[in-house]
């Protein structure tokens, strides 16, 4: 419904546009609102919201149809009269950008202004029509091409290498008969920061949460499955483990599950805006796993987690022939259930990036404080207690560990040797100088 007392005071606006006569104009209201958020333009009505009116006839409406339909591509309207004031109602485009007679516009505030070329890409972009994977590197040099890592893919994605690497590369829709795509060179190039600049992978191991003591830093570019690997290695070596050790087996409880920040780095990989000219950022905090994709979503926050929608569609299409991903959008309901499971809290933010957050379960499942006394009787909690120890300091000693459990040495030293006995204790080095390993499970 519109009500003219309200419309009038709200005054000219992101959604709505007073004009008091009809002429081409128009045009250019449209297709700006189409391109924004929609909105609704008031014929016969002054700049300083008077009503005045218009004459309303059926050759008005079908030139306001016109005009929409004529828009590049047509949008759709719907006309209401009020009194004698027509309302033009324009929803938002499903098909960006639109452009009219006159050029691109966008509703900004009160004013629909022409749009820039980098803002009509960057419109085009953000709403798939451009794909950065499914562009032409009109410069790719054959010699860069990295037959180990296509010989490689074949072998994950289960495809003989019975045809010639160019048909083969044909059908995965990587080579065109204008060219090799950025997508090609994302996963086959020899270094593909050579003709990409968003291509590297930069990992960050963070003493802290507040992102200022840093531990280790990695930043590689080994190509889409090589950069997935890599990233998932390198969280996996900074994750802690707590283990329950019953009827001699082991049972490990990571303070992340693997599924969760495997799925999250896969999604920003294959999400990521490789226009921007930035880099995929992976950061272990000291509480805290954070991935960071700089890419919007595609559609609105509401339906995240419902819907799916690649930005990059020929990444996608390679990664899900192999199993890395399912081409059924399910990744972030794996992850939280992933999350839930394993007792981790998680979070996603929106912004100019896409935020994966997975926070530490260590308060459920990793003790940070070892109890003064550990009672004689329980003697696998206190097999758990000397891993989770030496988990955090390797190079602890037996006589550090009698303290902080409160026990005698000799007790240390005999659980020390049972550990040894079922495996999953080793010692690397001398005893001064060398260190402790928890050796996996196989």
């Amino acid at each position: 419904m519109h009500n003219f007392d309200k419309i009038t005071e709200l005054g000219e606006g992101q959604f709505i546009e007073f004009k008091e006569t009809f002429d081409k104009s128009l045009q250019k209201e449209i297709v700006a609102f189409a391109n924004a958020s929609g909105g609704v333009i008031y014929l016969g009505i002054t700049d300083t919201g008077k009503p005045n009116g218009i004459d309303i006839t059926n050759r008005l409406k079908s030139q306001i149809q016109d005009i929409a339909y004529n828009c590049d591509p047509s949008v759709l309207i719907n006309l209401t009269e009020i009194n004698n004031v027509l309302a033009v109602e324009v929803s938002e485009g499903n098909n960006k950008p639109y452009s009219c007679s006159a050029g691109f516009f966008m509703r900004m505030g009160a004013n629909s202004q022409k749009m820039t070329r980098n803002e009509i890409l960057a419109l085009a972009i953000k709403s798939g029509k451009v794909r950065f994977d499914e562009q032409i590197c009109s410069n790719f040099d054959w010699k860069d091409f990295d037959d180990e890592k296509f010989e490689y893919y074949l072998k994950l994605a289960g495809i003989s290498y019975n045809l010639p690497k160019e048909e083969i590369l044909r059908n995965l829709r990587v080579l065109t008969v204008e060219g090799f795509t950025n997508a090609g060179v994302l996963y086959f190039a020899k270094v593909p920061y050579k003709y990409v600049i968003s291509s590297k992978i930069r990992c960050i191991h963070f003493n802290d949460d507040d992102r200022v003591d840093i531990l280790d830093k990695k930043e590689v570019d080994r190509g889409i499955i090589g950069n997935i690997e890599f990233a998932e290695a390198y969280l996996k070596e900074r994750v802690p483990v707590r283990f329950e050790i019953k009827a001699l087996r082991r049972k490990e409880f990571p303070e992340y599950p693997i599924e969760a920040y495997r799925e999250a780095i896969v999604n920003a990989v294959v999400h990521f805006d490789y226009f921007l000219g930035d880099n995929i950022a992976i950061e272990k905090l000291k509480s805290a796993i954070v991935i960071n994709n700089k890419g919007e979503l595609l559609f609105p926050k509401s339906e995240f987690g419902k819907k799916s929608e690649a930005r990059n569609r020929l990444l996608v299409d390679l990664l899900a022939r192999t199993d890395f991903m399912e081409k059924a959008g399910t990744g972030i309901k794996r992850v939280t259930n992933a999350c839930i499971e394993n007792g981790n809290d998680f979070h996603f933010d929106f912004s100019d990036s896409f935020w994966i957050t997975l926070q530490s379960n260590h308060k459920k499942n990793v003790p940070e404080n070892v109890p003064e006394n550990v009672p004689e009787n329980v003697p696998e909690k206190r097999l758990i207690l000397i891993m989770d120890l030496i988990k955090l300091d390797a190079s602890v000693s037996m006589l550090d560990l009698a303290k902080k459990i409160g026990v005698d040495h000799k007790t240390i030293k005999r659980d020390i040797a049972k550990l040894k006995n079922l495996g999953l204790l080793k010692r690397i080095g001398p005893a001064k100088g060398g260190y402790w390993k928890v050796e996996s499970e196989e």
